[in-house]
């Protein structure tokens, strides 16, 4: 079975609480009471929704098949599922991150592990 992958964007600053402990979510998350995911279909939408105008943003590539309950499919924009993180997003469960770059067609360009 293929790994499933969610991304979630960060800001350079949730990105060092990520890598130096864990991330507890963004403001809108902690409202939320879970993280915010989208799926690769899901986050060229996200970006321009939630993080138009910002600069220095990464994406992570987050397992969720590592994550088994922690982890809820759950209706919002549009009726699509988005997947959702109940409980903090800690580097091991990250599979790869890099800068938001955008590719010719504006799509937000997925993180490549090495």
């Amino acid at each position: 079975m293929a790994d499933i992958v969610a991304y979630k964007i960060l800001t350079a600053a949730e990105l060092t609480e990520l890598e130096e402990s864990a991330f507890d979510g963004a403001p809108v998350d902690i409202a939320d009471g879970y993280i915010h995911l989208s799926t690769a279909a899901q986050l060229t939408e996200t970006a321009d929704k939630h993080f138009a105008g910002q600069s220095d943003l990464w994406v992570a590539a987050v397992d969720l098949g590592a994550l088994g309950d922690a982890v809820r499919w759950e209706e919002s924009r549009g009726g699509q599922l988005f997947p959702h993180l109940y409980g903090p997003l800690t580097l091991d469960m990250v599979i790869a991150y890099g800068p938001v770059e955008r590719g010719d067609d504006g799509t937000v360009q997925l993180p490549v592990s090495g």
